[in-house]
């Protein structure tokens, strides 16, 4: 069966279960009104390069019929396998089941992908009316007794069947996954957990429409360029702009990023209206009306509790970790319980600095939250003697891009990219790659959709429009979106560090999901454990802060020089400047995370804001000046995204991270042999052998904490 749908019930993790709706008013077997591929592009695969989509001639009205066909040939291929009458055999029964649904995948793999990054009113309605039949529709296949009961044969019989590794591994992978999807229950709870998982799939759909609506209303508007002091020519420039399409022409528009701090406070002097800002993105989800998520939080905490419950966990959190590398919340709480003490102390440190800064230029007031980012920065400038102004100039998108994350992937892996334009994107903004291998063999199509739009989701991601596969003869076609603030027609675009970092982080992404060399499409890319699939992606940001890469993309937009060694110097000193705050906001967030999701049932709370402080304070990461990097009522990792119960895994992945770091340093750095090793042990190998396994075969050993301590400032020695 084909892996997205598989997984949406089994982990509750993709769209299928993360998006899935209230009103189900078509039955599953209704047939395709149209059925022909002029009159929707989804029934034949594309013929386009690897499969890329046709965006040229898709439409909004394609979605909703080939979804229903997709559905309806899904099922008649299931029902064959769950009757026949011939014995189970690996190939009958496990590879028929990989090879089912490939009409529902090409859908819902586009479906999910524009939804994230290119929605409209009609995309949400069709999203809304859609998921609770997929909802429905891999429940129907998951809660199937005939078809499991051929699984349960095989499964028992797995050391008998001559099966290669990957084949083995793939088959107790179904068991698996069709046992926690509820394949055990009686009859009765099977119908009890359909209509959980119907309820909560209405509810993550609501939540996840709520903040981005919530946050172009929370947009805060300013009538004076006075007021902007700070902010360059061009980002006011694009202020004005943003303003111009709503319609208040002469005044400026700051729009938000999901994250509780906004970019903007870094830099604007004017101290009141770094406080709207900060107070308008904080309060989002909170403050009533249409948007509001309160309810949908709570519900979404307790269906999520009783459905635990139901399959036979105490509580949500502990469902989910038990299918990652983490295994159980124990675990999981003993790690962010180990950094917050020190996380917290190193940020009192810095606010501590940062105080004194404010005392000194007779400020009269107390750090706040909205004061952070502006205060770090001239602590920087104080204690390194630069600010982060003085690097933008040198990190322009296409060095960076070219120079910087191509380079450093030509270096470590041989590859080689070509940009084309011949293919069709569904915004002019969105640029197309031929990626090649060291061998000059095509590999893959990457997308890049670089900048921020009203309707993309916040954040940066990477997916995949068709995922390897031997079996299918797929190549990869992968994309990675972020969001960076478009400049004003002629400007150039130019970044900051943490957005050069993020171009890296989601390019290492893109890598796991091109270097894929697996024959089930179950195994495919990234489809790994939450907790191990952020490894790899932290890992390729090392390249970043290279010393040979660095050189090679910072060069002044305008001359063309180098980034000055003595700058240089001063920006590798800093790695871990302000590290106490970036610790705390995102254990608070993974907290807070944890806190929700180890709740049973009768522990819910009435109120999201009363519990939020509580949870916080009872943590030891209730500072106020460093709010965690997402609330509760905008945290879509937890609440919408697929990480719910699951943020600890950036943290978790990064012990990985910090120990393969030290392995690449102590084997040369930026080597073709080290990248080679890397990926034929780790990166090519997608889910089909287990994740830790995968990292003691190219580490040689078990993970060990104290370069992650190191790396995060938050060593013994660094607390004296």
């Amino acid at each position: 069966m084909r892996q997205s749908y598989f997984l949406a019930v089994a982990a509750s993790l993709t769209l299928v279960a993360a998006t899935a709706f209230a009103e189900n008013k078509t039955t599953m077997s209704e047939p395709l009104v149209a059925t022909n591929a002029e009159s929707n592009p989804f029934l034949v695969p594309s013929s386009l390069l690897y499969h890329f989509p046709p965006f040229d001639k898709i439409k909004n009205e394609h979605f909703t019929p080939a979804f229903a066909e997709g559905m309806r040939q899904q099922l008649a291929e299931i029902q064959v396998i769950a009757d026949s009458p011939e014995p189970p055999t690996f190939d009958n029964t496990v590879v028929a089941m990989e090879l089912s649904g490939q009409l529902l995948d090409r859908v819902e793999k586009v479906f999910s992908n524009l939804i994230g990054a290119n929605t409209n009113d009609t995309l949400n309605a069709v999203e809304r009316d859609i998921a609770p039949k997929l909802s429905a529709h891999t429940d129907t296949i998951m809660l199937n007794g005939k078809l499991f009961k051929r699984v349960q044969a095989l499964y028992e019989r797995r050391d008998s069947l001559g099966l290669d590794l990957e084949s083995k591994y793939l088959l107790e992978r179904y068991h698996t996954d069709f046992v926690r999807a509820g394949a055990q229950l009686s009859d009765s709870d099977k119908e009890k957990l359909k209509a959980l998982n119907a309820e909560l799939a209405q509810l993550s759909t609501r939540f996840s429409q709520n903040v981005l609506k919530e946050a172009d209303a929370s947009a805060v508007v300013v009538d004076a360029r006075a007021e902007l002091a700070g902010l360059s020519d061009s980002q006011i420039a694009a202020a004005a702009n943003a303003a111009t399409a709503r319609g208040l022409d002469g005044k400026f528009v700051i729009a938000m990023v999901n994250t509780s701090g906004q970019p903007s406070e870094g830099e604007l002097t004017n101290r009141a209206l770094r406080q709207r800002i900060h107070d308008a993105s904080v309060i989002r989800g909170s403050r009533g009306g249409e948007f509001d998520s309160g309810d949908v939080v709570l519900k979404l905490v307790k269906l999520r509790a009783e459905r635990a419950q139901l399959l036979g966990y105490p509580n949500h959190a502990a469902y989910q970790v038990e299918d990652e590398t983490a295994h159980t919340v124990t675990a999981v709480n003993k790690l962010l319980a180990q950094l917050a003490v020190p996380a917290v102390a190193n940020a009192r440190k810095e606010a501590a600095a940062m105080q004194k800064v404010i005392d000194a230029e007779k400020g009269g007031f107390q750090l706040a939250a909205q004061d952070w980012e502006f205060y770090t920065e001239k602590v920087r400038k104080e204690r390194y003697d630069f600010d982060e102004s003085q690097l933008r100039p040198y990190f322009e998108l296409n060095s960076v891009m070219q120079n910087g994350v191509f380079y450093a992937a030509n270096k470590l892996y041989g590859l080689t990219f070509k940009e084309r334009k011949d293919l069709p994107v569904y915004d002019p903004d969105v640029r197309v790659f031929d990626v090649f291998d060291a061998d000059g063999k095509p590999l893959a199509l990457f997308l890049y959709d670089l900048y921020a739009r009203s309707n993309k989701q916040g954040g940066a991601w990477m997916n995949e429009y068709v995922g390897q596969s031997t079996l299918l003869g797929n190549h990869p076609v992968v994309a990675n979106h972020i969001n960076i603030t478009k400049p004003a027609a002629g400007e150039p675009t130019l970044l900051t560090v943490d957005e050069v970092t993020t171009m890296f982080h989601e390019f290492g992404h893109a890598l796991h999901g091109m270097f894929s060399s697996v024959r089930y499409p179950r195994f495919s890319g990234t489809n790994v454990p939450r907790d191990f699939v952020e490894y790899p992606s932290q890992v390729n940001e090392m390249w970043a802060v290279w010393p040979e890469v660095l050189k090679n993309y910072a060069k002044h937009y305008k001359t063309g020089a180098p980034i000055p060694q003595a700058l240089l110097d001063k920006v590798l000193a800093t790695r871990k400047f302000n590290q106490g705050f970036m610790t705390t906001e995102y254990l608070a967030a993974a907290l807070l995370d944890q806190r929700w999701h180890q709740l049973t049932p009768a522990q819910v709370p009435a109120d999201v804001l009363v519990f939020e402080a509580d949870a916080l304070k009872q943590a030891g990461v209730d500072f106020a000046p460093v709010p965690p990097r997402y609330r509760s009522t905008y945290f879509s990792h937890a609440f919408s995204g697929g990480y719910s119960a699951g943020y600890y895994a950036y943290i978790w992945s990064e012990e990985l991270v910090a120990d393969s770091i030290d392995w690449f340093k102590e084997n040369g750095g930026l080597l073709r042999k080290n990248g080679d090793w890397f990926r034929s042990t780790l990166l090519s190998r997608g889910g089909s052998v287990d994740a830790m396994e995968l990292f003691r075969h190219f580490r040689g050993r078990d993970p060990i904490l104290e370069p992650l301590l190191l790396r995060r400032g938050l060593d013994t020695a660094s607390q004296r």
